[in-house]
């Protein structure tokens, strides 16, 4: 097939649903499919002026018979050409919808909605990356369910996280700094367990501006920014490395269309704290670690004392982690289930 997938650039961005995009142009490329990567410029998923001219521009420059595939982050951007999509045969990738993204204005998320609500059934499929996302899309945005499929991210065989020894428990959390990823109220539960020998390291790149430099200011107002690190953007290699050297994983987000982090936490038998904001619940088991409710920051404290506190708890934990990372779907396999959905969108 030849193909073309439409994201917002810059493509090498570290975050869980660009991961997925990559993964999945090297595994079309290992199939022997031709593929076309087209950064789409200016601001999404809110689209500006020049977010809409580059959707303009990209539709105009890839040739008629090539099979569109555009990201959902970028796909609000596409909505004055709805017809145009609707001929062509274009599927979306839905890692969640932007319209439940949190950080909006209200007037700014009904505008989302109301271009996702004309777009998603247009599309001649909406491939999401979890059933739970997959389940919205009717309901919420008036998608066709006979055009709608699920393919889950994979993850890669990885070697078993060793800790860092302790004595005290080194805290990981990968994600962007964005509202919808609640460090916030990561930093607030922790916050409240001084009497413990604790260190947090974040790991994600500054998308908002703002609010990174507001998560700075908190760890400074609640006194913990001295057991705080911003690591910001790191590449493979070094969040490997992270990985390896945690000894509790933790992510209190407010939603997940998957959660590919924790999945990748599991996958190295790594235990968990997290909030059960949308799939990501279907993905954690709750042997594996503790659960809370999405911006409940006293029980989410409450939660993550003990497998801060009691080590063997923690191994329990771990080994829980290590055996459900080891049933996760891999990625050697991705691209040929997408294939397959590419093909449901021809028929």
């Amino acid at each position: 097939m030849d193909l073309a997938l439409l994201v917002p650039g810059p493509f090498s961005a570290i975050s869980g649903g660009y991961g997925y995009d990559r993964r999945l142009v090297q595994g079309f490329r290992a199939a022997g499919h031709a593929v076309r990567v087209v950064e789409l410029e200016g601001r999404h998923p809110l689209p500006d002026a020049a977010a809409q001219a580059s959707a303009r521009a990209a539709l105009d420059a890839i040739p008629e018979g090539t099979r569109l595939i555009i990201d959902g982050l970028g796909l609000p951007a596409f909505a004055p050409f709805a017809d145009e999509l609707e001929a062509r045969g274009a599927v979306g990738l839905i890692h969640h919808p932007t319209a439940i993204e949190p950080g909006f204005a209200p007037e700014e998320r009904e505008e989302l909605r109301q271009r996702e609500t004309l777009l998603f059934p247009r599309l001649a499929r909406l491939v999401a990356t979890s059933r739970l996302t997959a389940d919205r899309l009717p309901l919420e945005f008036g998608a066709d369910p006979a055009r709608i499929g699920v393919v889950e991210p994979g993850t890669d065989p990885a070697e078993r996280s060793q800790g860092s020894g302790g004595p005290g428990c080194a805290i990981l959390s990968v994600a962007v700094l964005v509202p919808r990823k609640g460090h916030d109220v990561l930093l607030r539960a922790l916050a409240r367990l001084p009497d413990l020998d604790w260190t947090l390291t974040i790991a994600g790149g500054a998308r908002d501006k703002v609010h990174a430099q507001g998560l700075a200011a908190l760890a400074r107002e609640l006194g913990i920014d001295q057991r705080v690190t911003f690591a910001g953007e790191v590449q493979q290699e070094a969040l490997d490395a992270l990985y390896a050297r945690a000894d509790l994983f933790a992510l209190a987000t407010h939603w997940e269309g998957y959660g590919m982090a924790a999945a990748e936490a599991l996958a190295r038998g790594l235990p968990v704290a997290i909030t059960a904001g949308g799939a990501i619940a279907d993905v954690v088991p709750k042997a594996a670690g503790v659960i809370a409710a999405p911006g409940d920051v006293a029980a989410l404290s409450r939660a993550m004392r003990r497998p801060i506190f009691d080590r063997t708890l923690r191994a329990e934990m771990a080994d829980a982690a290590w055996e459900a990372g080891q049933r996760l779907p891999r990625w050697a396999d991705r691209a040929t289930a997408f294939a397959a959905e590419l093909e449901q969108a021809a028929r």
